[in-house]
């Protein structure tokens, strides 16, 4: 039988590092493009939007064209977030393990 007081201490190591993991997550910024780079569109890790970039030579192009290119370069910005976000909780988790434990729960 597995000892449980050494579940407990690495269900506590992993709280933890969940813990860290999460403030290093709110410390990160991802910037997403479109347009080759004419839209630049920069969120936190909370997934808030903090600054967007639209190039001058963009600015002749159709209504449509702009919205498109604003909605692309957010969801690259978007993409790189959930990337960086697992790779961070992955290093948080990533060498959690319990004798005779298996995961998922």
């Amino acid at each position: 039988m597995t000892d449980f007081s050494k579940i407990l201490d690495k269900a506590k190591e992993l709280e933890a590092k969940m813990k860290e993991s999460q403030e290093k997550i709110k410390q990160i910024e991802v910037v997403g493009s479109s347009g080759g780079d004419a839209i630049k569109v920069t969120l936190n890790g909370d997934g808030e939007m903090t600054n967007i970039e639209i190039g001058d030579e963009i600015l002749k192009e159709e209504k449509g064209i702009i919205q498109d290119l604003i909605t692309a370069a957010h969801n690259n910005a978007k993409s790189q977030l959930k990337s960086k976000t697992s790779e961070e909780i992955s290093k948080a988790t990533g060498g959690f393990g319990i004798p005779g434990f298996k995961w998922p729960l």
